[in-house]
């Protein structure tokens, strides 16, 4: 089927569906659903599975709630999003720049690239982790051996996928169904986990179907089941604040990140890219919910509910050290280690906590120690009960319950498609971003144009990819912080920056003409908006607020930056649409 083929049977879909109910247009639009899966397979990465890692440690099933909701508030704007781009069928940052401010479009696509760029490396990194430890158990021929062999088919893997979606026709036809069989694996992994825990009988459902309702209260509690050893704890106020200050914490970053900044810029150019237009607004909306939030929803959920079965009040798999950096905030360890008289309050405790990671020497550490060692039973059951685990400890700790099979090896292959479908999608991202920029202006049917657009796209997948493969080397312990706190900043500071962008293009006579909402549904269209957009707002504010690079307050400073791009882009809106 060639694609002007595929084209008029999408507009035959939409046609033969006009007159039916929600019900029915819903199904007719599920058989030529498209864009909404390259969104789920890049939402379903890394940062979801730690997300709701430490959620189900942290609250148990409590905050099952809280992914699928902060996902329905990016989906209000990702549809936003969707709407002006097949309204206008203009180029995004082309209508950014040209309606509202260049400063606004630049910057959403300078973060948009960081982002690719910096990401992408935990992604070799977990695919690289599963694939020894998950599915092979140890290393295949040598440790570096197995590393670099795995990060050049990976490498491979993402080109070669990338390379069917620019080809377009029956390639790209390739790359949807690889997409869409991708994600498949990841969410069907998963749902084996979770019914191998119903099945063994290690999974309470009451509890589970409870902790989807949405539970406000624990943005200033803290789970029962932390109550008895708090109160019998060294200090009672320290551990609640704790634990409600972690819980508050993993709930704004999941509404802050739900939608990552690459994901807005994704969104539009792929819509364009099928030649999507006015027709195919509801087919849009429909297709962000099957594509990207359904199985957002079961693969984060599974994951919870398995994290939540084996680690939620659990101790048993945590080692000593794990907890020592966190029993050496708590105020009975700082006051009584001796030799950092004279340091106000912060000093101290910034100074036992390099002591306790080897930053001031072996004395001081042992002083720690030995203070960590004195402390009631119940604060180092606290900390090992919160300590952070990451896929590698779940699929230890769930053997027993499903078996070497399901924990390790189904788990693991979930976890590997989790992040090759990210690293192929970020690698997509990067070409179209390059494609924007150094593409060209002419149109794509031009063989010169097409050719620089081609060209311009493969340089952006290359760069995004070898990124990638230069984890071993870039992503340290000692460079993380130099890459990822200021990425995280500049895209959790710009997340809200896209939202607000595309809030005001949904509001512009001057953009959408006679396409923009009125009556009650621009009632209803600015509503969620602004309460998407005022969430997305408070969650990245929280997130990054207390980021610093060597006592540079970076989180600050984009803060500060996102409160001038929101003046910038409002005074520029109003001075548009009085021209208008």
């Amino acid at each position: 089927m060639s694609d002007q083929d595929q084209y008029q049977r999408e507009l035959d879909v939409i046609e033969s569906v006009q007159d039916k109910g929600a019900v029915g247009k819903f199904f007719g639009y599920a058989k030529i659903s498209g864009p909404g899966w390259l969104q789920g397979a890049i939402t379903l990465g890394g940062g979801s599975l730690a997300g709701a890692l430490y959620l189900g440690v942290v609250s148990g099933y409590g905050l099952l709630w809280v992914q699928p909701l902060a996902m329905i508030c990016g989906i209000i704007m990702l549809s936003a999003i969707a709407y002006v781009t097949l309204s206008t069928g203009q180029r995004p940052l082309q209508a950014i720049n040209t309606h509202l401010h260049p400063l606004l479009g630049w910057s959403w696509v300078v973060a948009t690239i960081m982002a690719n760029i910096v990401w992408i490396m935990p992604q070799f990194s977990l695919a690289t982790g599963a694939i020894q430890e998950n599915l092979f158990g140890g290393a295949l021929i040598s440790k570096d051996a197995d590393v670099w062999l795995i990060i050049v088919v990976l490498f491979a893997f993402g080109l070669y996928v990338n390379y069917l979606y620019e080809s377009g026709g029956k390639s790209a036809k390739l790359f949807d169904r690889i997409i869409k069989i991708m994600v498949g694996i990841i969410v069907l992994s998963f749902f084996a986990v979770v019914f191998s825990l119903i099945s063994s009988g290690n999974l309470q459902l009451g509890k589970v179907f409870a902790g989807l309702i949405p539970d406000f209260s624990l943005l200033n509690s803290s789970s029962q089941t932390f109550a008895k050893d708090i109160a019998a704890s060294s200090n009672p106020t320290f551990w609640n604040d704790y634990v409600v200050f972690t819980q508050k914490d993993k709930i704004f970053a999941a509404f802050g990140t739900a939608v990552g900044i690459n994901m807005t810029f994704l969104l539009p150019y792929t819509l364009l890219k099928k030649k999507w237009g006015k027709k195919h607004r509801g087919l849009s909306m429909t297709d962000l919910s099957i594509g990207l939030f359904v199985p957002f929803f079961l693969a984060t959920a599974c994951v919870l509910i398995a994290s939540a079965a084996s680690f939620h009040g659990k101790t048993a798999d945590v080692k000593p050290e794990d907890t020592y950096k966190v029993l050496a905030t708590v105020p009975a360890v700082v006051d009584s280690v001796k030799g950092f008289e004279g340091l106000d309050a912060d000093e101290k405790k910034n100074a036992v906590i390099k002591a306790i990671e080897g930053k001031s020497g072996e004395a001081e550490k042992a002083a720690v120690i030995t203070a960590i060692q004195a402390l009631p039973e119940s604060d180092r059951t606290l900390a090992a009960m919160l300590h952070v685990r990451d896929d590698k400890a779940l699929a230890l700790t769930l053997s027993p319950f499903t078996g070497d099979v399901v924990a390790r090896k189904v788990f693991g292959i979930g976890v590997l498609g989790m992040a090759l479908s990210t690293i192929v999608i970020l690698m997509l991202i990067n070409g179209l971003a390059f494609e924007e920029l150094f593409g060209g202006k002419g149109k794509s049917h031009d063989s010169k144009a097409g050719d620089q657009k081609k060209k311009a796209f493969a340089i952006g997948c290359l760069i995004s990819g070898l990124a990638g493969c230069s984890y071993p080397f870039i992503w340290t312990s000692a460079n993380k912080a130099a890459l990822a706190i200021p990425t995280s900043v500049i895209g959790g500071s710009l997340i809200p920056i896209a939202y607000f962008t595309f809030f005001l293009l949904m509001n512009s006579r001057k953009v959408l003409g006679n396409a923009r909402p009125e009556g009650g549904a621009r009632i209803l269209w600015n509503s969620l908006m602004a309460v998407a957009t005022l969430i997305a707002t408070a969650g990245s504010c929280w997130a990054i607020y207390s980021k610093d690079l060597g006592g540079v307050p970076v989180g600050k400073i984009g803060i500060g930056f996102l409160a001038l791009l929101i003046v910038v882009g409002t005074i520029s809106f109003l001075k548009n649409e009085k021209k208008a």
